[in-house]
């Protein structure tokens, strides 16, 4: 009986110190852990914000790419702010979507022919509405400094590959390369190649590959892909022209061989389901996107679509609807310092 007794205590103290452990840990660093055990974590969607994640229910609440929209998507619980990277005149690391301000601030011209101080005094505005912020453009530092420890930032290179050192060096003189995830487009060994020599240059940052089915359309293209550069996830994209109808498959590369292929190397599945202004809905999803899953009001046929055929990390204008959706409905896993939804231990003490 003592030894049964002794047994107990023991596993009660290190449960409880395993939970501490985990407690103490940074919020980013609990999501990296996710981010870099793709097989551990199968039951779970981690949630991307689309150019810092503006929009709710249909609505942009935030100016994209600014801080406020990144404080935004921190509090909703989103594991990843995407971002775009462009260089002022002076050759400082700025966050800017377009190459010209006209739709995003208060200012007109290319980006690239402001100075920094310049492009201080552009204020971003709110897309549709036109209501101007407070906020001007930020740097990349301070982009950054806004996410350390706390999210995964996923930079968004609008320049040249040649740029990405740079980029890197910031990130690291800030203590944080292993937050930060870098990408390109990949669609043949050219391009195989020439990423490969610039990730071999840069070193110690996570790189995700881009596979398109515009221009790939067998699942071992990511094969390939993967023995060259073992990423933690790879972005699948499903290509929509305006009259097609919406897809039953997810396209070639949403197959069961990709699946396999993503258990096999250990990486995630990443799907976008974001839109594209001027571009038909669901552009990038095969129909499936925000708009069918907020403004249809058919998030399982949106979200839940690409979830069941394997993704593990979903990219999207709705984070809060997002997350909401994919807890509610058990896709999500709360992390240390979240409690699990009502719902799920409610339905488990009935059944």
């Amino acid at each position: 009986m003592r030894t049964i007794w002794l047994s107990v205590l023991f596993s009660t103290a290190l449960a409880a110190a395993c939970g501490q452990a985990l407690a103490g840990e940074t919020r980013a660093g609990q999501i990296l852990d996710r981010f870099e055990h793709a097989n551990q974590w199968r039951d779970h969607i981690m949630v991307a914000a689309h150019r810092a994640g503006s929009m709710q229910a249909g609505k942009t609440l935030y100016a994209e790419n600014s801080l406020a929209a990144v404080e935004g998507s921190i509090a909703m619980g989103a594991e990843i702010v995407e971002v775009d990277i462009r260089r002022s005149k002076d050759g400082e690391f700025v966050v800017m979507h377009d190459s010209w301000l006209d739709r995003t601030t208060t200012c007109k011209g290319e980006v690239v022919k402001y100075t920094l101080a310049e492009l201080r005094t552009c204020r971003l505005v709110i897309e549709g509405t036109r209501a101007v912020t407070n906020e001007t453009v930020s740097t990349l530092r301070e982009m950054l400094m806004a996410t350390r420890d706390r999210i995964l930032i996923n930079l968004d290179n609008k320049l040249e590959v040649g740029d990405l050192p740079g980029m890197i060096a910031v990130a690291r003189d800030l203590g944080m390369a292993d937050q930060v995830i870098v990408k390109e487009n990949l669609w043949n060994q050219g391009r195989i190649t020439a990423a490969k020599a610039a990730m071999a240059a840069v070193g110690g940052v996570q790189f995700m590959p881009i596979i398109a089915d515009d221009a790939v359309h067998d699942a071992g293209f990511a094969e390939t892909v993967d023995h060259a550069f073992a990423p933690r996830a790879i972005e699948l994209i499903n290509w929509r022209a305006g009259a097609e109808t919406l897809t039953e498959t997810g396209g070639p590369l949403f197959s069961t061989r990709m699946r396999a292929a993503a258990v096999r190397g250990n990486w995630h599945i990443w799907a976008d389901t974001y839109a594209i202004a001027g571009k038909p809905g669901g552009f990038l999803a095969g129909g499936r996107g925000d708009e069918l899953a907020v403004q249809a009001s058919l998030p399982r046929e949106a979200w839940g679509f690409w979830a069941d055929r394997g993704a593990t990390i979903i990219q999207t204008d709705e984070p809060k609807a997002a997350i909401g959706w994919l807890a509610a409905n058990g896709y999500r896993v709360p992390y240390a310092d979240e409690v699990r939804p009502v719902e799920a231990s409610s339905t488990a003490s009935i059944n």
